[in-house]
């Protein structure tokens, strides 16, 4: 097994950025989903409604990437701004339709499940096998699913089936502690960046794979690691 992909989201819900190496702490990913839209109510911008989130179409139409002592946000006609600057609080609104802010993380973690997310170059595999859309490509893409890390494992099958309650270690320093499966949602059969919108992935893990795919993990050890990185049960 071997880090394939490294992602991060600077603003949760927005698309985000593959990165060839992340430092890791406690939280997880430096940086990792650190800001958010905030709404008037003081809700924050999701691809779905819960007590705390509210679904805001039109976040995949804006990208982030990490920057200090803010994320830059890049609009679809090119235009970037800090998510410091209110002029770009005004511009991400006019996109979404409604007046909001960008805000750093507060006491409540921004994270849905947990703080480190994985799925398995094996579980995408299956789940184009039991897929009945047209696929992404050979494969269904990752990006779909949002994840921190996309690590390769030979074979097919949900591989990360038996992850629950291991530690995995990640390159010369990372170990994370895997926790249990991910619950999905109606996001990854959304449109994003260069995938198009489906209609049966959530339907397909639900039938065969009780609405989960992949799985969250807490740091144990925290590090620094990179694509290439070979990982092993600690």
């Amino acid at each position: 097994m071997e880090v394939a992909e490294i992602r991060r989201y600077p603003v949760k819900s927005m698309l985000g950025e593959v990165v060839p190496l992340a430092e890791v702490g406690e939280r997880g990913l430096t940086g990792d989903r650190l800001w958010a839209v905030r709404d008037s109510d003081g809700k924050f911008g999701s691809g779905k409604s819960t007590r705390r989130f509210r679904r805001m179409p039109g976040l995949f139409e804006l990208r982030a990437y990490g920057a200090e002592p803010a994320p830059i946000i890049e609009l679809p006609d090119g235009r970037r701004f800090s998510a410091a600057d209110s002029d770009g609080h005004r511009a991400v609104g006019e996109i979404l339709g409604r007046p909001v802010t960008l805000a750093p993380e507060g006491p409540v973690l921004h994270h849905d499940e947990g703080p480190v997310s994985l799925i398995t170059t094996a579980s995408l595999r299956r789940l184009t096998e039991l897929s009945t859309g047209e696929a992404d490509g050979v494969d269904i893409d990752p990006l779909r699913f949002r994840a921190n890390l996309l690590i390769d494992v030979p074979g097919g099958g949900f591989a990360e089936d038996n992850w629950s309650g291991r530690r995995l270690k990640i390159g010369p320093d990372v170990v994370l502690h895997v926790i249990r499966p991910l619950t999905r949602c109606g996001m990854i059969d959304m449109a994003q960046d260069r995938v198009r919108e489906r209609n049966d992935l959530l339907k397909t893990l639900a039938e065969h794979h009780a609405l989960t795919f992949g799985v969250f993990a807490t740091v144990e050890r925290p590090g620094r690691l990179a694509v290439g990185d070979p990982c092993s049960w600690a």
